[in-house]
């Protein structure tokens, strides 16, 4: 969410940053919304200063006897009681129109950000690993034989519909060990606070954490009015809603590992074979909050931390930084982590870190107190994908795969798998 009074100091600027997004300049509709906000509690103040007047001289009109000066007084103060709600009222409506605006208004990107249009704009900044050479040629994860019997797509949807998948026994497994080596090195090695969250949140939180009201359609809600969370994003950075936080506690480094849900609304069509885009998926996700001076440093440091695990995997990736075209609603700059799939012969997202400046801790009124003194101020808040599990799989299962159908797996996970680093073409691991 954005500072009025920052876009009230320099309109140009803030419309200038939302044209490198391909928006058009919204400045001038806010401030006049401003303008009658600030015109309503003048008026608003200007009648509460009369009727308190009024009240100090209806005392002395009734000790005096002057019936006719009591009487006037009395309607005068009634009529300005009056008054006040009406303008009362009419400043609050005047602020939702605002305030509503404001959330529907994405970050402005930083300025090192690269402009672009779309995902062909985006900027490569980091290459590691070399795709492995095969004499055979590779197929996509869903169509290795070893992983056939335990990555169960046909019973998903006869439980639950597309987009959905059963996974049993080795391949099960496997996704299991995936998170707990992840969770472990964040925790054991990257300094970070295992979380365990809920997943089911209120308005407030999807609101706070840029998720409302632009991203309804992209999530699930309940009867109950419960909102099922896309990721633990929502939960890890509302956790500190309303805090003032010392600064010594900066910076809080949190990681958690749940289920995400996400309607797909918008992917219709998109990835539908498989299990790389679904509507239930587990993440180990990543999230900071900084003093505002060290949020970049954090960015590249979140970065380090999703590579990490990739590299320990063997899995060959990129790192690019999104162009203004292609960026995230709520972030300023955003690094985008893209693991090579065999299958596919290219590489895919799997992880996306974020800083967001001030954008949520705005919303959300998360602020800190400077060890120098003075207000409390906004904290930065980022967020990261450390990594996506599901996807993980996916890449650990293509990169690993024979011409006989098994997988060779990651000997980081052998302690996870008691040793058993094969997954045959039978399915069991060996």
């Amino acid at each position: 969410m954005h500072d009025i009074r920052q876009i009230r100091e320099n309109p140009e600027a803030f419309d200038a940053a939302l044209a490198r997004r391909g928006l058009e300049p919204i400045s001038a509709h806010l401030l006049i919304l401003d303008e009658q906000r600030r015109a309503h509690i003048q008026l608003a103040e200007g009648a509460l200063a009369q009727r308190n007047a009024a009240s100090k001289q209806v005392g002395a009109a009734k000790a005096a006897g002057d019936d006719e000066g009591f009487e006037r007084l009395r309607a005068t103060i009634a009529k300005n009681k009056e008054k006040i709600a009406e303008l009362e009222e009419a400043r609050r409506n005047i602020e939702e129109r605002l305030r509503q605006s404001l959330l529907e208004i994405p970050n402005l990107p930083d300025a090192d950000v690269p402009d672009g249009a779309d995902e062909d704009d985006n900027v490569e900044v980091t290459r590691w690993g070399t795709p492995r050479a095969l004499d055979f040629t590779p197929v996509e994860h869903f169509e290795i034989t070893g992983v056939k019997p335990g990555m169960d797509f046909e019973t998903a949807a006869k439980l639950s519909g597309a987009r959905f998948v059963l996974l049993r026994g080795a391949v099960a497994r496997i996704h299991r060990a995936l998170a707990q080596f992840m969770l472990d090195t964040h925790t054991e090695e990257n300094g970070l606070v295992e979380h365990m969250t809920p997943v089911l949140v209120r308005d407030d939180a999807m609101l706070g954490t840029d998720k409302l009201p632009k991203f309804g359609d992209d999530s699930f809600l309940t009867r109950e009015g419960y909102w099922l969370i896309p990721t633990s994003e929502v939960t890890l950075t509302y956790s500190i809603a309303g805090d003032i936080l010392d600064e010594a506690a900066l910076p809080r480094r949190m990681v958690a590992h749940t289920l995400c849900f996400r309607s797909e609304a918008g992917s219709a069509g998109r990835d539908t074979s498989g299990m790389l885009r679904q509507h239930q998926f587990e993440k180990v996700e990543m999230v900071s909050i900084t003093h505002p001076d060290h949020s970049r440093a954090e960015l590249d440091r979140m970065t380090n931390c999703a590579q990490g695990i990739l590299e320990k995997l063997g899995l060959p990736y990129r790192t690019v930084v999104l162009c203004t075209g292609d960026m995230g609603f709520g972030a300023r700059r955003t690094h985008d982590i893209e693991v090579w799939l065999p299958g596919q012969d290219t590489y895919r997202e799997i992880s996306s870190c974020s800083t967001t400046g001030d954008f949520q801790a705005r919303r959300m009124n998360a602020r800190f107190k400077p060890a120098a003194g003075g207000k409390p101020e906004f904290v930065h808040t980022l967020n990261g994908s450390g990594l996506a599990v599901g996807r993980c799989l996916i890449a650990v299962l293509e990169n690993g795969q024979r011409a006989d159908g098994s997988v060779i797996l990651p000997d980081v996970l052998a302690p996870y798998l008691g040793g058993k680093m094969t997954l045959g073409a039978d399915g069991v691991l060996s």
